[in-house]
């Protein structure tokens, strides 16, 4: 018989259900994708010209908005269950799909500002101070993973492993890094509420999927961070275990 090391299965089931989550995240994009037709890339074509322009400038001042809304809300409305989380933001995405362009366009601040929010609930689940900057970084970055309208048969692990070039810099300049990928994702999200019958069904529906998306993603990246600190793991080895879990396991989106 063979001695079993007790910290390295703990490791090994956290692991497992990082990637169940994962991998869960991947597959509700394709869901909406089958609701409102077409792909992600022919999706963005349905906006207007002078949208599509202006979605990175858009995009980096919801960003800047909903980080100032966001945090300044954790003294008045306690963090949230993710099922409400999600209610909420799908309520909302209906409203907006329902009028269109227009009303879709008014309701993306609200949605960023709520997905941004139910971001900072998990990583103080996870024992991290949504009030620190490193964390506000992290909660950033979560926002710079591939959006579920693009995830295909996984979401995008680069989001994990990117470095980017904070030395002497400030929040600002991460979400401008960041909006210019947001911007694609959101404007896909647009797009989608625009499409012609389905309306505020639309809309419901891509809420429902960001929402589920992005507090799955959120889960794993801070708890990654987590087990990395706990068992003294750099986020390196943690994120390569992570990727031969996600490339050896099925879609499980139940």
């Amino acid at each position: 018989m063979t001695d079993t090391d007790p910290l390295a299965d703990e490791i090994a089931q956290e692991l497992d259900l990082l990637a169940l989550r994962y991998r869960r995240a991947g597959g509700v994009g394709m869901q909406v994708l089958n609701l409102v037709g077409g792909s992600a890339e022919s999706l963005i074509d349905k906006l207007p010209l002078e949208v599509r322009g202006g979605l990175d400038r858009a995009t980096e001042a919801a960003l800047n908005a909903a980080m100032r809304a966001a945090q300044g809300s954790r003294g008045v409305l306690a963090d949230q269950p993710g099922w409400l989380n999600v209610a909420v933001s799908t309520a909302m995405g209906a409203a907006g799909g329902f009028g269109g362009l227009p009303s879709a366009l008014a309701e993306l601040p609200v949605t960023t500002t709520v997905l941004l929010r139910s971001i900072q609930g998990v990583a103080a689940e996870h024992g991290f101070d949504p009030a620190a900057q490193n964390v506000q970084f992290d909660c950033i970055r979560v926002f710079a993973s591939a959006g579920p309208l693009g995830a295909g048969e996984g979401a995008d692990l680069a989001f994990l492993t990117t470095r980017m070039a904070l030395t002497g810099s400030t929040l600002q300049a991460l979400i401008a890094k960041v909006a210019p990928r947001l911007a694609l994702v959101l404007g896909q999200k647009l797009a989608a509420q625009t499409v012609p019958v389905l309306g505020a069904v639309a809309g419901a529906a891509t809420n429902y999927a960001y929402t589920s998306y992005y507090q799955e993603m959120a889960h794993v990246h801070f708890g990654l961070r987590k087990l990395a600190i706990e068992a003294d793991l750099s986020d390196a080895e943690l994120i390569g275990q992570l990727r031969l879990r996600v490339q050896e396991s099925p879609v499980n989106t139940a």
